[in-house]
C-alpha cells in the first residue's frame, strides 16, 4: 500500500509458483555458453590447467616461440554434466610474450575481444534477429596466467591487464605454482595484489552480496591470485589413481588444496559463472554505449526530450543522404575543374606546337632562298665555264688549221 499497489489474498491455488521450474527447464533444453580467455607465456600450463579444471583431456597442438606476432586460436567444445549441456569455449594466446619488442603484444587481443562485441552488437541490430539461437562469443572470463618468479610482476602483465579490466573479467593466477616455496608464494600473491592495486588495475572480484556464497566469496577473494597447478597424469597413491605431479623430493596433487588453488578455482568458477555472465554483459553495455555515442545515437534531444529511434534513424539517414549529396557536387565541381585544367593544358600545348611549326615554315623560307642564291652562282658559273671550253676549242682549232697550212707549204 506504501508503494501504490494493493495486496490481495488468494481463494485458491493459481499456479504462477511454477514459473521458476518452467524457467530451469527452458534453460536447460536451450543449453549454456561460456567463454575462457587464457592469457600467458608459452609453456606456462594453460591447457594442463583447463584439462584439469574441467576433468577432461583437451587436445591442444604444441605451439611454436618464433611467431612474429601474438595470435588468438579459439577451440568450443560441448560439455554435458548430469543433464546440463555446456558450450565451452576456450581461447587460447599463441606467442604471448615470445616477441624481441613486447610493447603492441596486448593489441591483438584487445582487438579479438572488441570484435566479439561489434559481432553482438551487429545480431542486436538486425531487422530479423535470432539471439536465442545465437552463439554468444563474448568473453566471460579472462584466467591471466603469472609468470612463477617470485618477484614482481612484468611490465607486460601491467600493460595487458590495464587494458583489459574495463572489457573483461579478470582473475589472475600463477602459473606452475609447485616451482616456489610456500613462504615465497605468499610473500608474492601479496605483492601481486599491491601492484595491481597500486596501479589502478581492476580485477574481478567475486560477488559477496548473495547469501548462499557470500562466505566463500568473501574467503576466495582473500587468496587471490590463486596458484594453480595443472597435470592429466595419474599416479598411485596407496590405493587410489590420483591426477598428481611427481618429482624426485614428492608429489604434489592436483586435486589437494593444501598443494594448489586448482580446486578453489574450479568451485569457484562453476559457483560464479552466472554472475561472471551478466558483468561480461555490464561490459559489453559500456562498449556497446561508446559505439553508439561514435554514431552520434542518443537517448535524448537537445532539450533534454526523448528520443525515439525511428527519429534518430531517420536524422541520420536525412545527414548521410545530405552528405552524400555534398560530396557528389563536390566530386562533379572537382571534375569540372580537372577537365577546365586539362583543356587550358591542350590549348596551351596546342599553341605552342602550332608556335614551333610556323618557326619551321620561317626556317624552310629562309633555306629555299639560299638555295635559290647558291643555284644561281651555280648557273653562272656553268655558263662561264661552257663559254671559257668553246672558246678553248676554237682556238685549238684554228691552230691545227695553222699548223696544216704551214705542213702543205713546205
Amino acid at each position: 500500500q506504501n508503494d501504490g499497489y494493493r495486496t490481495l489474498s488468494l481463494s485458491a491455488h493459481v499456479g504462477f509458483d511454477s514459473l521458476p521450474d518452467q524457467l530451469v527447464k527452458k534453460s536447460i533444453k536451450q543449453g549454456f555458453c561460456f567463454n575462457i580467455l587464457c592469457i600467458g607465456e608459452t609453456g606456462i600450463g594453460k591447457s594442463a590447467l583447463m584439462s584439469s579444471v574441467f576433468n577432461t583431456n583437451f587436445e591442444d597442438s604444441p605451439s611454436t616461440h618464433f611467431l612474429p606476432s601474438v595470435q588468438l586460436e579459439a577451440q568450443t567444445y560441448e560439455l554435458q554434466e548430469s543433464n546440463v549441456l555446456l558450450k565451452l569455449t576456450i581461447v587460447n594466446t599463441v606467442g604471448f610474450g615470445d616477441q624481441v619488442n613486447k610493447g603492441d603484444s596486448y593489441q591483438p587481443i584487445v582487438d579479438y575481444i572488441d570484435a566479439q562485441f561489434e559481432a553482438y552488437l551487429e545480431e542486436e541490430l538486425k531487422i530479423i534477429r535470432s539471439l536465442f539461437s545465437y552463439h554468444d562469443t563474448r568473453i566471460h572470463v579472462c584466467l591471466y596466467f603469472i609468470s612463477p618468479t617470485a618477484r614482481s610482476l612484468k611490465t607486460i602483465d601491467l600493460l595487458t591487464m590495464r587494458s583489459l579490466d574495463s572489457k573483461v573479467n579478470i582473475i589472475p593466477i600463477i602459473g606452475k605454482a609447485d616451482s616456489i616455496s610456500k613462504t615465497e608464494l605468499q610473500e608474492f600473491k601479496n605483492k601481486i595484489m599491491s601492484e595491481l592495486v597500486s596501479n589502478g588495475i581492476q580485477i574481478y572480484q567475486f560477488p559477496t552480496d548473495d547469501e548462499t556464497v557470500s562466505e566463500i566469496n568473501t574467503i576466495i577473494n582473500g587468496h587471490l591470485p590463486f596458484a594453480v597447478v595443472g597435470s592429466m597424469e595419474k599416479v598411485k597413491i596407496g590405493n587410489k589413481m590420483v591426477r598428481a605431479r611427481q618429482y624426485p623430493w614428492g608429489i604434489v596433487k592436483v586435486e589437494d588444496e593444501s598443494h594448489c588453488d586448482t580446486v578453489k578455482l574450479r568451485k569457484i568458477l562453476c559457483t560464479n559463472m552466472e554472475d561472471l555472465r551478466e558483468k561480461t554483459h555490464a561490459h559489453y553495455e559500456l562498449y556497446r554505449c561508446c559505439r553508439l555515442k561514435k554514431s552520434h545515437v542518443r537517448d535524448v534531444g537537445p532539450e533534454s526530450k526523448p528520443v525515439s529511434l525511428q527519429e534518430v534513424f531517420e536524422a541520420k539517414r536525412l545527414e548521410f543522404f545530405l552528405e552524400l549529396e555534398r560530396k557528389e557536387e563536390e566530386i562533379k565541381q572537382q571534375f569540372v575543374q580537372r577537365v577546365k585544367e586539362k583543356a587550358a593544358m591542350l590549348e596551351e600545348a596546342e599553341q605552342q606546337v602550332q608556335t614551333k611549326f610556323e618557326h619551321l615554315v620561317l626556317m624552310h623560307q629562309e633555306e629555299e632562298l639560299k638555295l635559290g642564291e647558291k643555284k644561281k652562282v651555280l648557273d653562272d658559273e656553268i655558263a662561264q665555264f661552257i663559254e671559257k671550253k668553246a672558246i678553248t676549242e676554237l682556238i685549238q682549232s684554228q691552230a691545227s688549221v695553222s699548223t696544216l697550212l704551214v705542213s702543205l707549204k713546205r
